[in-house]
Formats: structure tokens, C-alpha cells, sequence
């Protein structure tokens, strides 16, 4: 026999805390939860450090850093190719160039899907969607990411065996998916693990000094010719693409 529960219409209506910053374009899920755990984010007055809360945008009144939330946002999606030189932050450290600063005047609250360390460039997503972007980061869906590296070296049979063997990042070994030379000193890494700084660790492993390293694909999304420092609205089938092998 089925039993049916019905939910008052009052907790029906309120959402966790951490969700509901995603859905409003604040960070991803991911970082919103590191938010209110670092007391950052009050509600009616009162600082609140589990994302289970249950909030309600009607009703509650939701700071952020002291800065009102509105409620949801229309969201938007974007690729961007990032240039050297720019922090994936939606905080700026100092007087340094964000990312952000690309987008003239934003009429949304974005940030960055993941990051590209501040001497990396190419394919970045940028939204204010976090549902969206803990999709793509999340790592139960194995998104591969390609990278160019270019060295100084010559990339050899060694390089390449010491390359697919992978590096240890953080606690744990992680090991690209494929590599392939390009040319005399390039080589194209592949990986899933989604580490910071991955691609670098294991090409200092391999002895390589890094002179430029690009990110050109993120599952089946190419950068393609877009010119760097511009970023276009992704489709419906570019998002389709982000999940296909």
C-alpha cells in the first residue's frame, strides 16, 4: 500500500540555504557551502553556518559579505577565452585583474565554472547558474579537459612515459587520460580528475618548464577560433556538448 506525505506549502516553498545562493548566481554550489561555513552569510540578521538552513527568498532577508540577495537570477552562460595575467576570483586581491573584468558592466552576478590558474589561458565557462557549473565540476561525471603545454624541451619517448604516468596532486596520484606530442616541444595532456594545478604538477614530474599552457576543450566544447580576451553565450547544444564524451 502507498503512503502519501504532504508537505505543509510553507516548507514546500523554502529551499537549503546553499541552494538557493547558487539559484541566485552567487558561486556554485560548492562554494556557497564554503561561504556560510566561513560565516559570511547572515539571514535575518543572523549569521548562519549550515547550508541546510531552510530559506524562503519571500520571507528572508539573505546578506552575503554584508550585501543583500535579491533572489534568483534569469541565468546566463558563457564561454570565455580567458588571456594570461587574469585571477578566476569574484573577489579581486588587491588591484589585480579578474576575470570578470572582461565582461563590461554585467547585469548578472557571475563567476567562474572552475579555474584556470592566473598564468594559464583559453576555454573557461563563466555563469551565474551554480547548479549548472557543480554539473560540470562535479567529479562523478568525468569531464575530460585538454590542455596545450609548450616547453622549452623537447618532448620525447621518455617525456611522453613519464607524462602518462601521472603525478601525485594533493593526497592522491592522479593520471591523465591520454597524451599526445604535437610538435617538437608541445604535447597535449588530457585529464578528468579535476585537481588544481594538475596539468602543471605533472609536467614539472616530467621535467618540463612550462611556457604557455592552454586549455582548449572541456568534454565535447572546443575553443575554436575565438579570439583571446572575448567571450560568446553558450547554446543549447554547446551545453549538450560540455557532456559528451
Amino acid at each position: 500500500m502507498e503512503r502519501w506525505i504532504i508537505l505543509p506549502d510553507i516548507l514546500m516553498e523554502k529551499k537549503r540555504l546553499s541552494k538557493a545562493l547558487a539559484a541566485a548566481g552567487v558561486a556554485s554550489r560548492r562554494a556557497c557551502e564554503e561561504l556560510i561555513f566561513e560565516g559570511r552569510v547572515q539571514v535575518n540578521g543572523t549569521t548562519v553556518k549550515i547550508p541546510q538552513t531552510l530559506v524562503d527568498w519571500e520571507t528572508d532577508k539573505i546578506l552575503v559579505d554584508g550585501s543583500t540577495i535579491r533572489g534568483e537570477e534569469e541565468k546566463v552562460y558563457y564561454m570565455l577565452n580567458k588571456p594570461k595575467g587574469y585571477i578566476c576570483s569574484s573577489v579581486r586581491p588587491g588591484n589585480k585583474p579578474i576575470v570578470l573584468d572582461l565582461f563590461p558592466t554585467p547585469e548578472k552576478r557571475l563567476f567562474t565554472v572552475g579555474r584556470l590558474d592566473k598564468e594559464s589561458q583559453g576555454l573557461l565557462l563563466v555563469t551565474n547558474d551554480g547548479h549548472f557549473s557543480n554539473q560540470v565540476i562535479h567529479p562523478r561525471h568525468q569531464i575530460v579537459k585538454e590542455y596545450i603545454v609548450k616547453s622549452v624541451q623537447e618532448i620525447t619517448g621518455d617525456t611522453l612515459r613519464i607524462l602518462a604516468e601521472g603525478a601525485r596532486v594533493d593526497d592522491r596520484w592522479v593520471r591523465p587520460v591520454s597524451i599526445t606530442k604535437v610538435r617538437r616541444g608541445t604535447v597535449k595532456i588530457c585529464v578528468k580528475e579535476g585537481k588544481k594545478h594538475e596539468v602543471r604538477i605533472i609536467a614539472e614530474r616530467a621535467d618540463l618548464a612550462v611556457l604557455e599552457l592552454t586549455r582548449i576543450r572541456i568534454g565535447g566544447l572546443v575553443l575554436g577560433s575565438l579570439p583571446e580576451g572575448t567571450f560568446r553565450k553558450l547554446s543549447p547544444k554547446d551545453k549538450e556538448l560540455l557532456f559528451s564524451r
